[in-house]
C-alpha cells in the first residue's frame, strides 16, 4: 500500500510510528520539556504561549537527514565527502547549543543579581519572574538542541566508525517571597548540573598511547574489561586525534563513557606534554592504560608506576614495530632514537614490574 503525505510533520509521525526506537524516543521526551506554558526567548521580548516541537517529529527529522545524507552518497564518487558534510550538520547543532548556553549564562547572572538584591515591590517580583522564565526557556532550548546534536553524532559514529568531536570547546551532554525561593532553588540546581557536566564525578581511568596503532580490538577488549569492574569510570586521555587516543575515544562514545580530553597547552613549549602528564596524574586515577608510543608515554607510565596506580602497558604489534623501524633517510631522528635507554628496554622493564635499568 502506498501512502502519501501533504507535509513533513505527517511523514515524520508515520516514520516514528513504524520504527522501534523506544530508548531514543525517551531521551527526546526528557529533553523536550516545557518548564512553563509560556516562553521568553530574550530579555526584551514579552512572554508568549509557545510550545516545544514534537519530540518524535524532531527525532525522526534528525534520523532522516543524517541517514539520507549517507545513503545518497554511498557507493558514489561523493561518498568520501559524506562524513565531512555529516560532521558539519552535527557541528551546527553544537554551535547553536553553545550560543544558547552563553545566553543562558548571561541570563543566570542577571537572575543571580536580582536574587541577591531583594525588594518587596511588585515590580521586583515581576522582574524576577521574567528573569527566571528566560533562564528556564533557554535551558529547555539548550537541552533540546544538545539532544538532537547527540542523536546526530551517534548516527555519525555508527556510519563513520569514529565519534564526533568539536574543533574547539567542550561537548556536554545535562523575610523572602516565594519568587525569591524559586529563583534560589533554580540557581542551585543549575550550578549542580553544570558542575557535573564540566567536572564529572567518578573514578578516573587514564589512557594514553602513540599515534600509530592498528589493532583496535585489543584496546576495546581491555577497556571493556576495565568498565566491567568500574562501571562508573571516566576516561581521561591525552587527546590525540589519531592512533590509540582516537581508538579510546571511539570506544567511549560507543559505550557511553564520559571523556576528559587533555590537549597540549602550546604556550608551554617543549614541556607541554610533560605538564599534561602531571595534570593527568593530579586526577588521582584508579587505573591506567599506556600503549607503546613515544617518550611521552614512557614518562607518563613512569609517573603512574611511582604513584602506585594500577597500570596496564600494551605493546605495539611486532609487525608494525618492524615497519616503523625501517630507516627514514629523509626525516631527522626523534629525540627517542638518540636515547640509549630504548623503548623496548623501557617497556620490558615496565611489564616486569618497573625495575630500573642498570646503567
Amino acid at each position: 500500500m502506498t501512502k502519501s503525505f501533504s507535509n513533513f510533520a505527517d511523514l515524520a509521525s508515520f516514520i516514528a510510528s513504524e520504527t522501534d526506537s523506544h530508548g531514543r524516543a525517551t531521551t527526546y521526551e526528557h529533553a523536550f520539556i516545557e518548564h512553563d506554558e509560556r516562553a521568553k526567548l530574550s530579555p526584551v521580548d514579552e512572554a508568549e504561549q509557545l510550545d516545544m516541537p514534537d519530540p518524535e517529529q524532531a527525532r525522526v527529522a534528525v534520523e532522516m537527514v543524517m541517514s539520507t545524507l549517507f545513503d545518497v552518497f554511498r557507493d558514489t564518487r561523493l561518498e568520501p565527502y559524506a562524513a565531512d558534510l555529516a560532521w558539519g550538520f552535527v557541528n551546527s547543532f553544537h554551535v547553536v547549543a553553545k550560543r544558547i548556553n552563553d545566553r543562558e549564562d548571561d541570563a543566570a547572572k542577571e537572575l543571580g543579581e536580582l536574587a541577591r538584591s531583594f525588594d518587596p515591590s511588585e515590580i521586583y517580583a515581576a522582574q524576577l519572574e521574567d528573569a527566571q522564565l528566560l533562564c528556564q526557556t533557554l535551558q529547555g532550548c539548550r537541552d533540546a538542541m544538545e539532544c538532537m546534536r547527540d542523536h546526530a553524532s551517534e548516527v555519525y559514529r555508527v556510519e563513520t566508525g569514529r565519534p564526533y568531536s568539536p574543533t574547539r570547546g567542550s561537548r556536554v551532554s545535562r523575610g523572602v517571597t516565594a519568587s525569591m525561593i524559586d529563583a534560589r532553588d533554580y540557581l542551585a540546581s543549575r550550578i549542580r548540573e553544570r558542575r557535573e557536566q564540566f567536572a564529572p564525578e567518578g573514578p578516573v581511568v587514564t589512557f594514553s598511547g602513540g599515534q600509530v596503532w592498528e589493532d583496535h580490538e585489543v584496546l576495546w577488549r581491555g577497556l571493556d574489561s576495565i568498565k566491567a569492574r568500574i562501571p562508573e569510570m571516566i576516561l581521561a586521555t591525552t587527546a590525540q586525534t589519531k592512533g590509540c587516543d582516537a581508538i579510546a575515544q571511539a570506544w567511549a562514545a560507543a559505550r557511553g563513557v564520559k571523556v576528559i580530553l587533555f590537549k597540549l597547552d602550546r604556550r608551554l613549549g617543549a614541556k607541554a606534554a610533560f605538564v599534561r602528564n602531571d595534570r593527568l596524574l593530579a586526577l588521582k586515577p584508579v587505573e591506567a592504560v599506556v600503549c607503546e608510543g613515544s617518550g611521552i608515554q614512557m614518562n607518563l607510565a613512569q609517573k603512574l608506576r611511582q604513584a602506585g596506580v594500577p597500570l596496564h602497558v600494551v605493546k605495539l604489534d611486532e609487525t608494525v614495530k618492524a615497519r616503523l623501524a625501517q630507516p627514514k633517510t629523509d626525516l631527522p631522528k626523534s629525540r627517542d632514537e638518540f636515547d640509549p635507554w630504548t623503548q623496548d628496554d623501557y617497556y620490558r622493564d615496565m611489564v616486569n614490574g618497573g625495575r630500573q635499568r642498570r646503567r
